[in-house]
């Protein structure tokens, strides 16, 4: 079995037990946010819909991300080591991609039913239908899996001749760099599904946005516009951030001018502010998810 050495983390003795508690911190706390907003969801039937629906696949995306980085972060800090098997690297990396992808595709979707409900709200129950909410619910997976599954098919069936993975965790851009092949096809395709996902998530939640911001704008309601303001500035603020923190770290093996600590600067970002802001801005900031948790949290203060 092929060995790895993941990039050195640059972590002094004096300084490894503090960040391996504060990476453990992170990922239990993105794990408390996530199993709120989950359980919260699950158990109230009320939320038993499209959007809190579409959340639960965000989560399971953010989980799947963030599971995949942190504990092979404490195992490394833990035991000195930089090292991992090939096969592992690879399933690492197809995670990351599956999630990060699918994490766009269901903020996409998750925008056009914002704008079917804000913009066409007579007509949303006959839109969103369940039948319609699980085809795209499937669509989304789908595409994610078929796109990085023939991705990563490219890059395992070019011969390594490397075993130093420049990066912080493994991932198609770094797992290419092993390979001392023609990789030209893997990175054209590379390209395509960049400008395919990314390029697409982009153009929907701002064409869906926009067009909520106008039709609040029309309607003359002073508090529509305010919430839809904050509504909508929030959520593009936090989409924004992760579509040009991965679009910077997928590209930064494309240009040599990328400094290295601004590639493990936006590796670091991607797992850690998306997974934490997302159940956050997409979920507590909603009043019928964020009550329950609360007075749910208040019951068990109280009774402590």
């Amino acid at each position: 079995m092929t060995i790895l050495t993941l990039e050195s983390l640059d972590i002094s003795p004096s300084n490894a037990f503090a960040i391996l508690i504060l990476g453990i911190f992170t990922y239990f706390l993105i794990l408390f946010f996530h199993s709120m907003l989950l359980v919260t969801i699950i158990i109230k039937r009320d939320l038993h819909k499209p959007m809190y629906i579409l959340l639960i696949n965000l989560s399971i995306c953010d989980i799947t991300a963030s599971t995949a980085f942190y504990p092979q972060l404490a195992t490394s800090i833990l035991f000195q080591t930089r090292e991992i098997s090939y096969p592992a690297c690879v399933l690492q990396g197809i995670l990351f991609h599956v999630c990060g992808s699918g994490s766009l595709l269901f903020l996409s979707v998750m925008a056009y039913d914002r704008y079917i409900a804000i913009c066409k709200p007579l007509r949303y129950h006959s839109l969103m239908t369940q039948g319609t909410l699980i085809k795209l619910i499937f669509l989304a997976w789908l595409i994610s899996f078929l796109i990085i599954g023939i991705l990563f098919i490219l890059t395992m069936s070019k011969k390594i001749c490397r075993t130093n993975i420049v990066d912080m965790y493994c991932y198609n851009p770094s797992l290419l760099k092993l390979s001392c092949d023609d990789t030209r096809v893997v990175n054209y395709y590379g390209l395509f599904t960049i400008a395919l996902v990314q390029g697409s998530s982009i153009l929907i939640v701002s064409l869906t946005y926009i067009k909520i911001l106008i039709t609040c704008i029309s309607t003359k309601q002073t508090q529509s516009i305010s919430k839809a303001m904050q509504t909508c500035g929030t959520h593009l603020v936090v989409f924004l951030s992760f579509e040009l923190n991965s679009f910077l770290l997928l590209m930064s093996h494309r240009l040599e001018s990328v400094s290295p600590h601004l590639r493990r600067a936006c590796a670091v970002s991607v797992v850690t502010f998306s997974p934490i802001l997302n159940p956050l801005i997409y979920g507590l900031k909603t009043r019928e998810i964020r009550q329950p948790i609360f007075k749910f949290l208040q019951k068990k203060i109280s009774s402590t």
